[in-house]
């Protein structure tokens, strides 16, 4: 069956454009020496044999394990899979070069073809993706995106034994740095032989443009800086975000947060984060508008969104940087104790800002999502942040995908909320989580006399989008109530 697996594979790769018929050979030799064949028995392709390349990878991964060749362990298994995968994958200049000639003909078509290759050689791992479950709750602001995240694979206990045990190595310094590309991975750093970055100028300094292993939505990119740099919030980053969006003005782009709690999970390595989709905060419409009398090119609005958002819109690209600059520069000194607002404790800074930039037409679009990280004895993890009796949902930091309207929920939710769908129904059997009890006799009170099994899931999945809002509402800074709004006047009127 190994023949088999190969020859498949061969087929699937010529299929897929990731080989021409002129390197099947040279593709098919690197696998024999990676599986320690030393000949290749020609072979027919199954009649019944209809599978992709990640299940192709996975019968010949096992076939290594079987042989010897690789222990059976998660971390050498990604490893092995992706060394397969690099065997049929072009070198980053010429992975560059074909990108670029396809971008003088149309950016849309360039980026097409880098995320089918990133799809097709496994580095996205689109199977492990579509085990997602993946909706959309409606909302007084849009329909927002509610993903519980089933993709990560669970280690098995040797491999995290293992990586605890194994001597730490600081190269590369992080999981974006750029010596990834080519990278064959370690126990305890993930697999990057099948890895690939496309170079990008932005404002004169090196960045790469990668996709994510994991994306969430479609094309979903990561903009990562040449130096290993802590994340910094800055006019700079105003001007690479436009910067790539006039390269691409299919793509959005954005940053989180550059201070803990609201910032992302990655601080230590600049790098920005889009993609071809549209969210709900890009639909949302202009609340109200207010002019800045330093920048009357400058079309500002405040979103109606249930962060607070300021969208900035002009043609002129440095313009919009010297509007957003001034607006930073404000917030990063701002304090309304009125509504909790503090920019400082001693000489620890507060307030931030999350910025998206994107083309509209003929208008550029920044927006500036205004955040701030002070805790308080009521909330330790985050005045700004989800508030106790949301946690047993969405607990963690909330970045620039949820600010934007993806929720990214973790994995114990898909069996906890089934346990609520039981509850609710009045089963027997169901075994609810303590921090969801609340929450489950609660909604069984509300939904009792119309809740069936046809329309159960539904309903629950309509709660958690409800949660989610909360979520955000939680960490937006002016709240969309009386106080909140005269709060957020005042700010303008500041600027």
């Amino acid at each position: 069956m190994i023949f088999q697996y190969i020859h498949q594979l061969i087929t699937q790769a010529l299929t897929t454009q990731l080989i021409e018929l002129e390197d099947e050979m040279y593709a098919r030799n690197q696998v024999l020496s990676l599986l320690h064949l030393p000949e290749y028995k020609e072979t027919e392709a199954a009649v019944n044999m209809d599978m992709d390349i990640p299940d192709l990878l996975e019968s010949i991964v096992d076939y290594a394990c079987e042989q010897g060749i690789i222990e059976d362990l998660f971390d050498e298994k990604e490893i092995f899979s992706s060394k397969i995968m690099n065997c049929f994958i072009a070198r980053p200049s010429s992975v560059n070069q074909f990108f670029y000639e396809k971008y003088q003909q149309d950016p849309h078509e360039a980026t097409r073809y880098f995320y089918e290759l990133s799809k097709n050689s496994n580095y996205i791992q689109m199977k492990r993706i579509r085990q997602n479950i993946e909706y959309k709750a409606a909302t007084e602001y849009g329909d927002l995106d509610i993903t519980i995240n089933l993709s990560k694979p669970e280690k098995d206990p040797k491999s995290i034994e293992l990586e605890r045990a194994i001597q730490k190595s600081d190269y590369p310094k992080c999981l974006l740095c750029i010596e990834n590309e080519g990278y064959a991975g370690r126990v305890g750093h993930p697999a990057r032989s099948n890895h690939r970055m496309i170079r990008v100028n932005l404002v004169e300094e090196n960045w790469y443009l990668q996709y994510s292993p994991y994306v969430y939505y479609n094309e979903h990119c990561i903009v990562l800086s040449e130096k290993h740099t802590d994340m910094k919030i800055s006019p700079a980053t105003f001007a690479r975000l436009l910067s790539f969006v006039e390269q691409f003005p299919h793509y959005f782009l954005g940053s989180n947060a550059d201070i803990p709690i609201v910032g992302g999970s990655i601080l230590s390595h600049e790098h920005y984060q889009g993609g071809n989709y549209q969210f709900a905060m890009a639909k949302a419409e202009d609340d109200w508008t207010f002019t800045m009398e330093n920048f009357p090119e400058v079309d500002c609005a405040v979103v109606k969104w249930p962060m607070s958002v300021i969208r900035l819109r002009s043609k002129d690209v440095e313009v919009l940087v010297e509007a957003g600059a001034h607006i930073l520069a404000n917030w990063k000194n701002y304090s309304d104790e009125m509504v909790g607002i503090l920019a400082k404790t001693g000489a620890t800074p507060h307030n931030t800002i999350t910025p998206i930039a994107r083309k509209n037409g003929d208008l550029f679009e920044l927006d500036l999502v205004l955040r701030n990280n002070r805790t308080s004895e009521e909330h330790p993890l985050g005045v700004f942040h989800p508030h106790a009796d949301v946690h047993h949902i969405k607990k963690e930091n909330i970045g620039l995908i949820e600010v934007m309207g993806l929720a990214v929920l973790p994995a114990r939710l898909k069996t906890e909320i089934e346990e609520v769908e039981k509850f609710i129904l009045g089963r027997d059997d169901a075994q609810v989580a303590d921090y969801h009890v609340s929450w489950a006799e609660e909604l069984k009170a509300r939904y009792q006399a119309v809740v069936d099994n046809d329309n159960v899931e539904a309903i629950v999945r309509e709660e958690v989008g409800k949660k989610f809002l909360r979520v955000l509402e939680d960490a937006g800074v002016f709240k969309r109530d009386e106080e909140g709004a005269a709060g957020f006047l005042r700010f303008i009127k500041s600027l």
